[in-house]
């Protein structure tokens, strides 16, 4: 079946020695940037920064050679962090390998049951407000290593609640040359993308801040001194079957469903992001099963969760990557690196490593697109956003996520009763219709989609699915039927607004109904298609159509 065929083998048919050339310097490059990226959130989760690389190695090279995209890149990422380091606080490095392992199990399950398409029911409020209080997490994470500060009483502390009342117990202790050294780094992760594109800043800012700390002996962390028993080498066998008893799976169920379900989220959403960058379709059930294996034999060999990272991925694209061999490549150079230079990561600052992971926190928050959202959502999707956002942030991200989508899947259907409208049948006939399109002639160069229904996060997904011609000049979509929209559905519209005008097509919007037309004003969206593409009836939005065409 094509939708389990690996995407390596579809895109070796038509393989040529150029794009070998580029996908070896595209595997390099990101190799480069995955590096101290790697380290860092291997640290952030709570183990050795060899596992961070280990992962990058293992994973990275399985989900290319196994994957259904041409271009993912597999590793560990931001999104796991938080949740790797409560699982090794509490259960330690066992614990995260069985739930790991189940994790990369349940993955495959979901692809084998072609579950890839499933993404499509996950409102976006959701994702949005889940990422953006990872992303918090993540920085609170951070500041004990940015400022030095010591915990004079031993704390340990979990949950994000007690690790800011630490910081604030242990303020006393904060070490301002530790201060100096990460507002060092931070400059430079902001600054030098400014100035050079090619070389990552943060490999910049790591060699910088490891040689300003070893040349002038400042009283700075670094991963030596964290990590006495750093291990450079091949990944390490780090399974035996006496691990899982009957308890110890019991007890990391709920964690292995988290990293799947995060895994396989998080690597659908990159591999579309992917898709829309070089114009390709990864296949998601097969995506899926390669995440799956990926994790399991990543917690095998010394790793941890791995999953798609959208960055890394798009730092491939942009470098010329176009086939998983970019990937593979990416993997077999840090593979050279732990082997050969893993002693040098000693050195590396630990305020190094946490403005690395401010800068990751960041770019993950999504906060226009937070903001966005409360300024243009309805208002339940505003509730589903905050309320995912603080639980997240608050408690965990399983609380997070079960309360959000039972939240919105309540909400909208206290949505849908207030819309939905029962009428009696009557009979139909085409020709005694005034708005029949069977009446009309389109004019040349110009296609209609009618849409009918309500337009939400489980059914927006087909607005995607409209494609113009090559010859297409404007569309025209007739929406009399489409009684509510929700955010996810704007912001495919949007999608579908800017895909247009990439392509040189009119988008031309005909006879929207009065709850649709609040959402898209309150989006700004009017502004941005123009009042003239906004028709009262789909004859206006021909003879609108007929104009553009004619030029």
């Amino acid at each position: 079946m094509k939708e389990f065929k690996p995407k390596l083998f579809s895109v070796m048919k038509n393989y040529s020695g150029s794009q070998l050339v580029k996908d070896i310097v595209a595997g390099i490059i990101v190799a480069i940037i995955a590096l101290p990226l790697s380290i860092a959130l291997a640290i952030a989760s709570g183990v050795g920064p060899e596992a961070g690389i280990y992962t990058a190695i293992v994973a990275g090279f399985i989900v290319s050679f196994l994957g259904g995209s041409r271009v993912q890149i597999a590793g560990p990422t931001a999104a796991f962090a938080t949740i790797v380091a409560g699982i090794v606080m509490k259960d330690g490095t066992e614990g995260l390998i069985i739930a790991t392992i189940m994790a990369g199990i349940i993955l495959i399950i979901m692809g084998f049951c072609r579950f890839g398409s499933l993404l499509k029911y996950i409102p976006d409020p959701i994702t949005t407000g889940f990422t953006a209080g990872i992303a918090v997490t993540l920085f609170i994470g951070q500041i004990k290593d940015f400022t030095g500060i010591s915990y004079m009483n031993g704390e340990k502390p979990i949950e994000t609640s007690e690790k800011i009342m630490a910081l604030i117990n242990n303020a006393v202790t904060i070490n301002w040359q530790a201060v100096m050294i990460g507002a060092i780094a931070l400059a430079i992760l902001i600054v030098w993308p400014m100035i050079f594109k090619k070389i990552p800043g943060s490999f910049v800012a790591v060699i910088v801040t490891a040689a300003i700390v070893e040349i002038f002996h400042l009283d700075v962390n670094t991963i030596g001194k964290s990590f006495q028993d750093i291990q450079a080498g091949l990944p390490p066998i780090s399974i035996n079957l006496s691990m899982f008893s009957f308890e110890a799976v019991k007890g990391q169920l709920s964690n292995a469903v988290t990293i799947a379900f995060l895994a396989g989220v998080e690597s659908l959403l990159s591999a579309v992001v992917a898709d829309s960058m070089i114009g390709s379709k990864h296949r998601p059930n097969m995506e899926l099963v390669a995440q799956g294996v990926g994790n399991i034999a990543s917690a095998c060999l010394g790793g941890i969760p791995a999953t798609g990272a959208i960055a890394r991925t798009a730092a491939n694209i942009k470098n010329g990557g176009r086939t998983p061999i970019a990937g593979m490549v990416h993997s077999v150079t840090l593979l050279i690196v732990v082997v050969f230079l893993m002693p040098y990561a000693k050195l590396i600052p630990m305020p190094c490593i946490a403005a690395i992971l401010f800068q990751v926190a960041y770019n993950m928050s999504g906060w226009r697109r937070f903001v966005k959202l409360i300024k243009s959502s309805p208002k339940s999707d505003i509730t589903v956003l905050v309320i995912t956002f603080a639980l997240t942030v608050i408690f965990d991200l399983v609380v997070a996520i079960e309360v959000g989508v039972l939240l919105a899947a309540v909400l909208f259907m206290h949505r849908m009763s207030e819309v939905t409208q029962v009428e009696g049948w009557k009979d139909f006939d085409p020709e005694n219709d005034p708005d029949s399109m069977d009446l009309r002639v389109l004019p040349e160069h110009t296609i209609v989609y009618e849409i009918s229904g309500p337009m939400f996060f489980a059914s927006a997904g087909k607005i995607l699915q409209i494609s113009p011609k090559e010859d297409t000049k404007a569309l025209v979509l007739r929406m009399r039927s489409v009684s509510t929209i929700d955010a996810t559905a704007m912001r495919n519209l949007e999608l579908l607004y800017d895909d247009c005008k990439a392509r040189g097509v009119q988008l031309i919007m005909s006879h929207v109904n009065e709850q649709p037309m609040k959402v898209i004003c309150k989006a700004g969206f009017d502004k941005k298609l123009g009042s003239d593409n906004f028709c009262a009836h789909i004859d206006d939005a021909l003879a609108r159509a007929q104009a553009i065409v004619k030029g």
